[in-house]
Parts: C-alpha cells; sequence; structure tokens
C-alpha cells in the first residue's frame, strides 16, 4: 500500500487534500478545509518538486500552520471585546437600552427597579414610583438610567 502511495507522488496529497475538503462539507466545522487545502498545496509542491515523502509531510506540516492561521485570521470576530447586548457573566450590559419600572421612588438619585425575579439599584433622575425609565449604562451592580 505504501509502495502504492509512493507511486502516485503528488497525486496522493491531491487525494488526501480532496477527501479532507469533502470531510469539511459533510460535517462542518471550520477546520478540515485549512487542512485540505495545505494537503491541495503540498501536493503542487510534491509534483513539481519530487520530494521524499519524510520532505512531504514536513511541506504538509509547515502549510497546516500557515493554513490554520491564516484561516484563524479570516473568521476570528473583529473585536474581541463582547457586544454589549450579548455579554456573557455580564447581565447589567445586556440591560442597556431597556426600558423599565421605577419599583421605589428615586431618593438622593437612588432607586430600585424589579427585572424578571431580581430588584436592581438604580441610579438616576429623581422619579417618582411607577415611572418608566431607559437602562443607560452600568457602574458595576447598579443601573444608570434616565426618564424614558
Amino acid at each position: 500500500m505504501l509502495a502504492w502511495l509512493a507511486s502516485l507522488g503528488g497525486w496522493s496529497w491531491v487525494v488526501l487534500g480532496l477527501v479532507l475538503v469533502a470531510a469539511e462539507m459533510a460535517a462542518p466545522g471550520i477546520f478540515l478545509i485549512w487542512l485540505g487545502l495545505a494537503a491541495l498545496a503540498t501536493g503542487l509542491v510534491v509534483g513539481f518538486a519530487e520530494l521524499s515523502w519524510q520532505g512531504a509531510a514536513l511541506v504538509f506540516a509547515g502549510f497546516c500552520v500557515v493554513s490554520v492561521a491564516i484561516g484563524r485570521m479570516l473568521t476570528r470576530r473583529r473585536q474581541d471585546e463582547p457586544d454589549p447586548a450579548t455579554g456573557l457573566n455580564a447581565r447589567g450590559r445586556q440591560l442597556i437600552g431597556r426600558v423599565f419600572t421605577l419599583e421605589t421612588t428615586m431618593t438622593g438619585g437612588e432607586g430600585r427597579i424589579r427585572i424578571d425575579d431580581s430588584s436592581w439599584r438604580v441610579k438616576g433622575p429623581e422619579l417618582l414610583a411607577g415611572a418608566t425609565v431607559r437602562v443607560v449604562a452600568v457602574d458595576g451592580a447598579t443601573l444608570l438610567v434616565e426618564k424614558a
């Protein structure tokens, strides 16, 4: 079997690349495609340079590193900071822009609002209980609000 693969030369790498690309299409995960492209590129190099299998394996390893790095650059998020509306473990940031009803009268610029099953401390203008407020920012566990 190994002798037959060695007799194929660069075509064995092309076949491996096509199999990896097909596997990516069958089970998408955006990873096998980069290895498949590395195998296709290795097939081209081996076809022109007549490398030994050890040299071809090293070329393939190098192409894998480069293609995965390029793939990571192309597919990662442009901004590492999570979106304020979807910040994991930052529920206060998820509330920015939403409108709620004051649970208590704002005295001294502080009051409380009920959100689902919890009560949140809020800071903002002097308002009576029952007034509607919009969350504009978060300061620790305190929501900063304005009249809606």
